[in-house]
């Protein structure tokens, strides 16, 4: 039967290596994956570009990422929590690709879902619109918004069981599920891993197909 349960953090993030682009899932904390992002910067890797909703605010998070310049790129919505981030923008050491939150979270569910991109009016004549098509629908003018796919997804699950299968906390769902269905590999540490059937079936936001690795944390 199928086992996706790993032994420790380092081979939960095996295979992650220079350049790739990598989507963490969390909101104010919640939903982050503490366990995992520790487990990256124990790698060494170098030059990611990350998908996330903010640049992190304390040691433990995504700002730990920029301390150790780990980071060339982040795609986000809200960067600037994170001191070490703002430093590094300023001398022109990280990129920054700013993102209205809802257009970030389509983007990602129009990558996972294997869609070419999405309609949107936010932006349109703004900043935001620079670089992008715009296309007129009905009278209104929309920018064409493309997908976002990743290499790793890094998330926070509440349960999980062997097969894959998890659930979130509350609000920790926020990007963590639309997260696993865009990335080539996904990883979860779970608070609680579970045996098959243990699970109640409603109650399962993100199914095993999404799901490559599970880190008990």
């Amino acid at each position: 039967m199928r086992n996706v349960v790993v032994p420790d953090a380092a081979a939960a993030v095996a295979g992650i290596s220079d350049g790739m682009t990598v989507m963490v899932g969390g909101f104010g904390g919640a939903g982050l994956p503490r366990v995992l992002l520790k487990a990256v910067l124990e790698t060494g890797v170098r030059g990611l570009t990350v998908i996330s909703n903010n640049a992190g605010t304390s040691g433990d998070d995504l700002s730990s990422w920029f301390e150790a310049h780990v980071v060339d790129k982040i795609i986000c919505s809200y960067p600037r929590s994170a001191e070490a981030f703002t430093e590094q923008y300023r001398r022109g050491d990280v990129e920054l690709e700013l993102v209205p939150q809802g257009t970030l979270v389509e983007r990602i569910r129009a990558g996972g879902a294997g869609l070419g991109g999405f309609l949107c009016p936010v932006g349109v004549g703004t900043d935001f619109a620079k670089g992008k098509e715009v296309i007129e629908v009905e009278g209104r003018k929309h920018l064409l918004e493309l997908p976002l796919k990743a290499d790793f997804a890094l998330v926070r699950a509440r349960d999980a069981d062997t097969l894959g299968n998890l659930n979130f906390n509350k609000t920790a769902r926020n990007h963590c599920a639309v997260m696993t269905t865009a990335a080539r590999v996904t990883v979860a540490e779970a608070a609680r891993i579970v045996k098959p059937g243990a699970m109640d079936p409603e109650a399962i936001v993100t199914p095993c197909i999404f799901v490559n690795r599970i880190l008990k944390a």
